[in-house]
């Protein structure tokens, strides 16, 4: 069975000394979550990467994961403002973000890119959550598995070793930050679809274990919603994930529809 994952993205916000007080908050809030922290379900959290270091210490013995936001393609060099996936490492982190929607279409960051981040972040043995979904046009046009397999595409010829560290992120570029949400049977459709798509290109083995996290304007009001769904395994949270309380009932509320009966 899958492991429920809750990745909360900050992008470029908090200070820096808010970090401890939300690990302190989260943890406590997240003693009411129906199963246990680490073992029933993950939490990852994603700072920006001056907040690194900070959180590493806030976080201490506790079960909660952290990474970064994005992973520079080599070990170290003439990259400025990159931030090597080595140095990732050292600071503790298990995971990266590689092609949030951000970073495709803020800063033009191509696929093949993309792969650059990725293999780099897995040659370090980092775990990648790797970000694909299409814009409003491209929905619109009937084109949103084309553009989403296109991004996948990446991973044809990686080792079972490297897939098996690899998280996916459907995030429709139309949902993030804008209020708007795809429905459940629209992300459960999409995540149906990536799952299919793994099967027949990387085996069933690895379609079955594939996390698959939905991302876009995900609140406590709709998760109990999307987590239902069959082939949703978590989220990628950006806006709700700045409050611990909000974040929170993202999560329980996630969780609690998953409990029997339910």
């Amino acid at each position: 069975m899958r492991v429920p994952l809750f990745v909360a993205n900050w992008k470029m916000n908090k200070a820096v000394a808010e970090t401890a007080e939300f690990v302190t908050q989260l943890s406590e809030l997240l003693v009411a979550a129906p199963g246990k922290l680490g073992q029933d379900f993950e939490v990852l959290i994603c700072p920006p990467s001056t907040h690194l270091s900070t959180l590493a210490a806030a976080v201490g013995s506790r079960p909660i994961e952290f990474g970064s936001q994005n992973c520079g393609t080599a070990k170290s060099g003439a990259f400025t403002g990159e931030i090597s996936p080595v140095v990732l490492k050292e600071l503790g982190c298990g995971w990266t973000l590689v092609g949030h929607s951000e970073r495709r279409h803020i800063y033009l960051e191509d696929d093949a890119l993309v792969l650059s981040r990725t293999r780099a972040a897995l040659a370090e043995g980092l775990k990648v959550v790797l970000c694909v979904g299409e814009k409003l046009e491209e929905r619109r046009a009937d084109k949103t598995m084309q553009v989403v397999e296109a991004q996948l595409s990446i991973l044809k010829g990686m080792s079972a070793s490297e897939i098996e560290r690899i998280v996916v992120a459907y995030e429709p570029v139309w949902a993030i930050g804008t209020g708007e949400n795809a429905t459940p049977e629209q992300a459960e459709a999409v995540h149906a679809s990536i799952r299919k798509w793994y099967s027949a290109q990387l085996g069933n083995s690895a379609a079955e274990s594939l996390r698959i996290l939905y991302g876009g304007s995900v609140k406590p009001e709709n998760a109990a919603q999307l987590l239902r769904e069959a082939d949703v395994d978590g989220f990628l949270v950006g806006g709700a994930s700045l409050d611990p309380v909000v974040f929170s009932n993202v999560i329980k509320n996630g969780l609690e529809s998953r409990a029997p009966g339910v």
